[in-house]
């Protein structure tokens, strides 16, 4: 049986709580993505043209450095890939993480939390920091109050 890992990078813990849930759903293992600095509050306030989320929105940020990677990824086929959507992109978190391990052969699916976005560009933005001989996918938006039932029931009918 293929193994499966749910990796996901939370600012403010929703997308944390999504993760869980999805992980619980998917009988996965779970691994948290962590910025080496982590985000402040100033930092998440995207009406801030200042902040480090408005300039990863712009695209003009450096990415974050990771706290660590020791993310087992040769033992996953499959990568759920969960993350807050920030202006119809991931944070650049997220490119740092793809860029850190070989995922050739492997199946990443993403999912995403928001407060209005939707997938927009990500995957497009994400192609560049993973291998060709990769796959990456658009999965589900995590917003609401989704039960580890239900994700379940839809990871039944996309398999």
């Amino acid at each position: 049986m293929e193994k499966t890992l749910v990796a996901y990078f939370s600012a403010s813990g929703v997308t944390a709580q999504a993760a869980g849930i999805l992980a619980q759903a998917a009988d996965a293992d779970l691994y948290e993505i962590k910025p080496k600095i982590p985000y402040t509050k100033k930092d998440l306030d995207w009406m801030d043209e200042t902040s480090r989320s408005s300039r990863e929105m712009k695209g003009n940020a450096p990415y974050p450095e990771l706290l660590d990677t020791d993310a087992d990824i040769n033992r996953y086929q499959n990568i759920m890939l969960c993350f807050p959507i920030w202006w119809y992109i991931a944070p650049t978190i997220i490119n740092r993480f793809l860029e850190s391990y070989d995922f050739t052969g492997k199946n990443i699916i993403l999912f995403a939390t928001s407060g209005g976005s939707g997938f927009g560009k990500t995957i497009e933005k994400l192609k560049g920091s993973i291998s060709a001989e990769a796959k990456i996918a658009e999965g589900k938006m995590l917003n609401g109050n989704q039960s580890a039932e239900q994700l379940r029931k839809w990871l039944q009918q996309v398999k």
